[in-house]
């Protein structure tokens, strides 16, 4: 009270200068968990983000070569694909806003291997073949349950466009999101341990939600095959949990591209029930579909878009 109106304008200004320097100097170091958090929260799909639309042949081959190398700068990138770096910047920024890979110092850089996003982009043509493919096998109004996987997601997503009333099972949290934007779909998402890049649910609580259900069908993925094992995946508790859904299905069906029959992964599914049928690709091998064949196991190949 006692400060003159002049007296209390001159401090205004140093007062709001340290105000806005304490909330810069927060704003810097929370910075990095602040982008995390955002991209997270603003990460959705990319069906949601483009209408499903396919990706151009171009951007599909800057995804297998980040598939492969991880991390390539933007010259190397335009070098292999033979177009300037204006052209692999404009390519770079719309995957980029897609979340299917990040910038960082003039390179392009994949995500984590268990990044759902990252995997979808991953032969993303291919894999839309045969998610439409597997579609005539499921009914209008059926209920059945799929599994966790790029094409899982891709097959979960065309599913729920093409046949009305379907309900879906799963115990993946990136398929739940997926397909939220889709007018009608409706999905009962099993509760679990949270695995955070694959965002699926693993541990005994995947066999307690599953045992309240009984389906015809069960989709799963893979990632790897051999003749001695079988179908195999990369992470134990993701098979495990395809064994406890599996127990309360009555056909099983693979759903994955061929170049996965010349893989072989650490764990084996090891299933209590054969596998019913397979939904690949034709470049599967002639041995390969002999083999399953002799299996007792239907293959159907997508050759084109139904």
């Amino acid at each position: 009270m006692g400060q003159t109106r002049a007296a209390r304008e001159m401090l205004k200004p140093r007062e709001t200068r340290q105000i806005l320097k304490t909330r810069k100097t927060r704003t810097a170091r929370e910075m990095p968990q602040t982008r995390e958090r955002r991209r997270t929260r603003e990460m959705g799909t990319a069906a949601e983000r483009d209408g499903g639309k396919p990706m151009k042949k171009r951007e599909m081959e800057i995804m297998e070569l980040l598939t492969e190398h991880g991390r390539l700068d933007v010259s190397e990138i335009a070098g292999r694909l033979g177009v300037s770096h204006v052209t692999i910047r404009k390519d770079l920024a719309d995957l980029e806003k897609r979340f299917l890979l990040r910038r960082e110092h003039g390179c392009a850089v994949l995500g984590h291997g268990d990044d759902m996003n990252n995997r979808l982009a991953y032969h993303y043509e291919q894999k839309r073949l045969i998610a439409r493919s597997a579609v005539e096998l499921v009914r209008a109004g059926e209920t059945i349950m799929i599994e966790n996987g790029s094409c899982c997601a891709l097959f979960a997503e065309a599913l729920t466009k093409a046949r009305k009333n379907v309900t879906i099972i799963t115990n993946s949290a990136f398929i739940a999101g997926y397909i939220r934007h889709i007018e009608g779909a409706r999905v009962v998402l099993i509760g679990g341990d949270f695995q955070n890049d694959a965002q699926v649910m693993v541990g005994p609580i995947v066999r307690v939600c599953a045992s309240q259900f009984y389906v015809d069908k069960l989709f799963i993925g893979v990632d790897g095959y051999s003749s001695e094992n079988g179908f195999s995946g990369d992470n134990h508790l993701r098979v495990q949990a395809v064994r406890d859904m599996a127990d309360f299905a009555e056909n099983v069906y693979v759903i994955t591209e061929s170049e996965k029959f010349s893989k072989r992964s650490v764990v084996s599914l090891n299933l209590k029930k054969p596998v019913r049928g397979v939904i690949t690709d034709g470049a599967i091998s002639p041995e390969r579909r002999e083999e399953l064949a002799g299996k007792g196991v239907d293959l159907i190949i997508a050759d084109k878009l139904p």
